[in-house]
């Protein structure tokens, strides 16, 4: 009985973040620390939900620790993610423009809206998706309806300012035309890895 009881409760505890042992220069001993800060000295980054202020501020202040740490050395960022808040993710979009090292971009699972503008934002030549991948692009969303009619005004020129520069950034980024990218941004167009490689968002597609 209490063996099928500590089975349940097994089955029911979260995994939570895994720790791997990582041992720091200088040190005898190894010690354990969650995955991602073992990956993170490896120069891996991850953005694996909504772009938000919390994540943005994270890969801005790693993005930039690393940098000084080598200045030279490439990042690799892995993206999965549905999207989220502009400005956020234009913080990060510059950062990746502003730091020494190249920034390779990876897309595993989902790289939507925002996900696909930091997705296009990596190094070109650098930009990879994987087979099964999907990415998405459109125009940048607000809450402006729920605001008054002179919040309203602002923030309507405020987010066609926004779309604006996102919209060159794809353009500038992909090589395609203007006005391809901004009738395609008036609506969610999905692409598969292949067609996101034709497109100009990723330059290369991982091979199974």
């Amino acid at each position: 009985k209490v063996t099928v009881f500590s089975s349940f409760l097994f089955q029911l505890m979260p995994i939570g973040v895994p720790k791997v042992p990582f041992r720091i220069p200088g040190e005898e001993d190894a010690t354990w620390v969650d995955v991602y800060n073992r990956l993170y000295h490896e120069r891996l980054l991850f953005l694996g939900q909504e772009v938000d202020s919390e994540i943005s501020n994270q890969l801005v202040g790693l993005m930039i620790y690393l940098s000084l740490e080598n200045n030279t050395k490439d990042l690799y960022l892995f993206i999965n993610s549905p999207g989220g808040w502009v400005v956020p993710g234009i913080a990060i979009y510059d950062t990746m423009q502003f730091v020494g090292p190249e920034i390779h971009t990876i897309c595993i699972g989902l790289a939507a809206s925002m996900g696909s503008f930091l997705l296009v934002g990596g190094a070109i030549t650098k930009r990879l998706a994987f087979p099964h991948a999907w990415v998405m692009i459109h125009q940048p969303a607000s809450s402006f309806y729920e605001a008054q009619t002179g919040e309203f005004i602002l923030e309507a020129e405020e987010l066609l300012k926004l779309r604006e520069t996102l919209t060159m950034v794809y353009v500038q980024r992909t090589g395609k035309p203007l006005w391809v990218v901004s009738e395609d941004m008036e609506r969610d167009v999905f692409m598969s890895a292949n067609e996101a490689q034709a497109y100009g968002i990723v330059d290369l597609v991982a091979i199974n």
